[in-house]
């Protein structure tokens, strides 16, 4: 009974404040740690299989590696590249787009890069996965097509039926297929492994559903940017969104946290916040101010992980375990 009144409590002053509360938020569980290179601009995250977390530098044109401890290592990317989104890849290397140079990169953990071009030209490579047979998957904005690309570089292409529709972010999902957002189609697709294409409409006009992760709850979660919700939608097409307390927070990346449930970044808010399977968001400020989070991801150490674009940061959250609620 009393555990329950704290629980109760809890939510009433989330429900007011529009927040967490004081003991969850601020310094005491957000550590920040500074990339060597001003301006850089660090934008997509994963896991690493070395035990590192690996990320994107848009602007400075590199891949950072960062260790559990915070230590940072940066390989220049040849050309002008702006890598976008990266994931890790099921051969032991890590996976990344190039919105400007048109590639998909490789890099290994000893840091070397390897490029493969795509087809189509200026097709704004953005979202990667590691899909269930083996290939990366990745999305092409401008091209409107879906890619798929073998360990050794080879590039397959499928058109999205809906002209126009932007696709932008893919996760494996949970049925053996692969998911995508379609910002300007307000949709999300399925695509099967052979490529095979199926669309869902969003019910919230111009949402502009942008990244997408698999669920802990076999579902499917992505954030909606102009909307300011995140969407639930199952393997059959159902969709169900929940609003973000803070206004024009500009939800960006999602991931599944170390502690089970979805965790976004809300890049006009500066808050890390987190989604129960239930619905129930809790928001964790960001100390440092205008920071614009991005995107997320677990790390090996039990934090969660994420870039912080405008101020050159790379950030982690410790989950409460004292308050599994909070």
């Amino acid at each position: 009974m009393q555990r329950a009144a704290l629980m109760v409590s809890a939510s009433i002053l989330f429900l007011l404040l529009g927040t967490a509360p004081s003991y969850a938020s601020g310094n005491r569980r957000i550590t920040e740690y500074a990339v060597p290179t001003l301006q850089s601009y660090p934008f997509g995250v994963t896991a690493g299989p070395d035990g590192n977390l690996w990320f994107t530098e848009s602007f400075g044109n590199q891949i950072g590696r960062i260790s559990t401890t915070g230590s940072v290592t940066e390989y220049r990317i040849p050309g002008n590249s702006g890598p976008g989104l990266i994931a890790a890849g099921p051969d032991g290397n890590v996976w990344f787009t190039e919105t400007s140079g048109n590639n998909i990169g490789r890099i290994t953990t000893g840091g070397t890069i390897t490029e493969y071009p795509v087809p189509t030209l200026n097709c704004y490579l953005f979202g990667i996965v590691a899909g269930p047979d083996g290939n990366l998957w990745f999305t092409e904005a401008f091209g409107n097509k879906i890619g798929r690309i073998t360990t050794d570089g080879i590039v397959t292409e499928y058109p999205v039926p809906t002209t126009g529709s932007l696709p932008e972010d893919i996760t494996a999902g949970p049925d053996g297929n692969l998911w995508f957002t379609e910002g300007a189609g307000n949709r999300i697709g399925q695509i099967t492994t052979s490529g095979a294409i199926t669309e869902y409409p969003v019910p919230t006009p111009l949402s502009e559903p942008f990244v997408i992760v698999t669920g802990p709850d076999g579902n499917l979660w992505f954030t909606e940017l102009l909307a300011n919700k995140i969407g639930r939608m199952t393997t059959n097409g159902q969709v169900t969104e929940y609003s973000i307390p803070t206004p024009d927070s500009h939800p960006f990346g999602i991931s599944v946290g170390p502690d089970g449930n979805l965790w976004f970044a809300e890049e006009f808010g500066n808050k890390i916040a987190r989604i129960t399977s239930s619905g129930f968001i809790t928001e964790y400020a960001v100390p440092t101010l205008g920071s614009q989070p991005i995107d997320t991801v677990a790390g090996p150490d039990g934090r969660l992980w994420f870039t912080e674009e405008a101020a050159d940061n790379v950030g982690a959250l410790r989950p409460s375990t004292a308050f599994p609620w909070a």
